[in-house]
């Protein structure tokens, strides 16, 4: 299993964000609201208490996840990207031979993907199938749906 988190430097940035106010913001603020709840007196009927207590498990599952991604997180800056090559944040322009259409695929780490958006998950077969190859080369890549064969048209950052 692959442990690195692929980030963009804009999402590592949005994520240090996130933790910090997790931290510092809401945390303390539902602590404050689970001790005015617990003052309410028989927790054992005191909906107030168990909603705040929810909201507090599940703030601090988030805080370890974004934890996690920052500790494991490789941050790739686009203006670094070889165009000549497929990479983590290359937008590749492809042929589907097997269809003959065009698709464009831009290569991020799995937090960034998102199919309405083009972005495909580094993780992706397809984008799998596609890492360090350059335009003019074919890739015939196994998908959920069978083999398909793609030849790379254009490569950009």
């Amino acid at each position: 299993m692959n442990d690195t988190t692929y980030l963009t430097r804009k999402k590592y940035e949005e994520l240090k964000k996130e933790l910090k106010y997790l931290r510092e913001v809401k945390k303390p603020e539902i602590s404050e609201r689970i001790g005015t709840a617990a003052g309410h007196g028989d927790l054992s009927e005191n909906f107030e208490y168990d909603a705040a207590k929810e909201v507090l498990q599940q703030t601090m599952i988030r805080i370890k996840d974004i934890t996690n991604k920052l500790s494991s997180a490789r941050i790739f800056d686009e203006e670094d990207i070889d165009p000549g090559k497929v990479y983590i944040g290359a937008t590749v322009k492809l042929l589907n031979l097997d269809l003959q259409e065009e698709e464009t695929f831009t290569i991020v780490g799995a937090d960034e993907a998102d199919p309405f958006e083009d972005k495909i998950s580094v993780n992706s077969p397809i984008a799998s199938g596609l890492l360090g190859k350059e335009p003019g080369d074919n890739a015939v890549i196994e998908t959920p749906a069978g083999k398909v064969k793609f030849k790379i048209i254009k490569i950009t950052r």
